[in-house]
């Protein structure tokens, strides 16, 4: 699975759920932010936002590199922490 994908599964997961997904940080610091998907935009915005991801480098957050187990595992604890 992609970055951005795990991203739009937690943010929709949190719509459901009810949890608030009024965080929001702007991905224009990110060089790589015109390769986001569309549907995946509210999704990283709110995630990054919320602290759940961060960049692969203080540049890039690399929305379509798939994630590995690792960067999974931190994602979900973030979530779950948050």
């Amino acid at each position: 699975m992609t970055r951005e994908q795990i991203a739009a599964i937690l943010y929709k997961y949190a719509q459901y759920s009810g949890t608030p997904v009024t965080a929001s940080a702007s991905l224009n610091g990110y060089s790589d932010r015109g390769s986001v998907s569309s549907y995946a935009v509210a999704a990283l915005q709110w995630a990054v936002g919320s602290g759940i991801i961060s960049g692969t480098t203080s540049t890039t957050i690399n929305p379509k590199g798939n994630a590995n187990r690792a960067q999974v595992a931190v994602m979900l604890h973030k979530y779950l922490t948050a």
